[in-house]
């Protein structure tokens, strides 16, 4: 086991967001952006911006590693930019208002269509439909959860319509 490998996930997490040199096995260097290191193989994810391009992630493994240097800090821009990588723009973030009128829509159209729904959990975040099927914040296709196939991917599809006739 090298010296980076015996680091903890705290050591690790200081090299998050700041652009690093790696020296690895047998001389090679990669620079880049550190988005994570994996907790269990010490493997460094990097992000590179080369000319014109969107990016790209690669991986250097953990028992390849002998030494990292920082190169430079990454300011506020930079740490938008990164996470953006890891959740697209896809993956909005909603307010509890926003959830909570998406959840009410979702559950006032259900029960439009003769689809039996109520709200379960503790805070009543998760609808439950025909108590087979649930569906997480922030009520798409892919937070439907059913152990019975045929019915998550039949309401899978309803939902995605719903949603498509919202926009």
């Amino acid at each position: 086991m090298n010296d980076w490998q015996r680091k903890s996930p705290l050591d690790w997490e200081m090299y998050v967001n700041k652009l690093v040199k790696v020296v690895a096995v047998e001389k090679h260097e990669f620079e880049g952006w550190v988005l994570t290191v994996d907790p269990v193989s010490a493997s460094i994810v990097l992000a590179t911006f080369p000319e014109n391009t969107k990016g790209s992630v690669s991986f250097v493994m953990g028992h390849a590693v002998q030494e990292v240097e920082i190169l430079q800090e990454g300011d506020s821009d930079m740490q938008q930019h990164l996470a953006r990588i890891v959740a697209p723009e896809e993956s909005q973030v909603y307010s509890l208002e926003e959830l909570e009128k998406r959840k009410n829509a979702l559950k006032t159209w259900l029960e439009t269509n003769h689809i039996p729904v109520g709200e379960q959990g503790e805070l009543g975040r998760t609808l439950s439909v025909a108590g087979v099927l649930t569906i997480d914040p922030p009520y798409g296709p892919e937070q439907c959860s059913s152990a019975n196939e045929i019915i998550l991917s039949r309401v899978q599809g309803l939902v995605q319509s719903y949603l498509g006739k919202q926009h």
